[in-house]
């Protein structure tokens, strides 16, 4: 069994910043990369950033120069800076992962955290 748990999503003004984390745990081989995902009310989920093993990040040209994420790998934990933050930020947030479990390759996804941009 894998679980992805995510935190620090909360309510913050326009510019400030928030910090999400999420950890990968269970029965993990390998994990082939993490990201982060969101979906605003209404809205499909977009992708926000992507990090892959061995590679360098990805991201969504809406968050470049204002998002970085970075990955733990001996924690199996990804993180999301989020900097100089917009109400068009508001979202719920979604970590995946491309891992091998001791069973099968699959994508596994977090049960999402709420980021709220407002004054």
């Amino acid at each position: 069994q894998v679980q992805l748990v995510e935190s620090g999503g909360d309510l913050v003004q326009p510019g400030g910043s928030l910090r999400l984390s999420c950890a990968a745990s269970g029965s993990i081989f390998s994990i082939y990369a993490m990201g982060w995902y969101r979906q605003a009310l209404g809205m499909e989920r977009e992708l926000v950033a992507v990090i892959r093993s061995g590679g360098s990040p990805n991201y969504a040209d809406s968050v470049k120069g204002r998002f970085t994420i970075s990955r733990d790998n001996a924690k199996n934990t990804v993180y999301l800076e989020m900097n100089s933050l917009k109400p068009e930020d508001t979202a719920v947030y979604y970590c995946s992962a491309d891992l091998r479990s001791t069973w099968a390759r699959g994508e596994y996804w977090g049960q999402g955290t709420k980021v709220t941009v407002s004054s």
